[in-house]
């Protein structure tokens, strides 16, 4: 495992205070629910589940890969840069960026 960045020591910060809360919080909802409190039932099982998910989580983000770096030819076209001659385009594409390029020339400003 690669060392721990700022990001995952913060993670574990966290989880480690939140899951005991959560905890806690089940056992509080145990005392009201065996006190008569029916609807604290659901709570109960309600927040072992968050604690669980919160550990899932944790742990799922703790050990992802860090993304590689992409080389600008796997980036994807400039969205800038005009279409290749062989690409066909559509007639009312053509036309919506011709208006947009007028639009752009104008230099009128946008009123919304």
């Amino acid at each position: 495992m690669p060392a721990m960045t700022r990001r995952d020591v913060w993670l574990t910060v966290c989880t480690w205070l939140l899951v005991p809360a959560f905890l806690a919080m089940c056992y509080w909802q145990v005392t009201r629910a065996v006190g008569g409190n029916s609807l604290s039932w659901a709570y109960v099982f309600e927040w072992p589940i968050f604690a669980g998910y919160l550990v899932h989580v944790w742990w799922k983000l703790i050990h992802e890969d860090a993304p590689a770096p992409v080389a600008a030819e796997k980036a994807g076209p400039d969205l800038g840069a005009a279409p290749e001659p062989d690409e066909e385009e559509d007639e009312e594409l053509a036309a919506y960026n011709r208006y947009l390029a007028a639009l752009e020339e104008s230099g009128r400003r946008k009123r919304w």
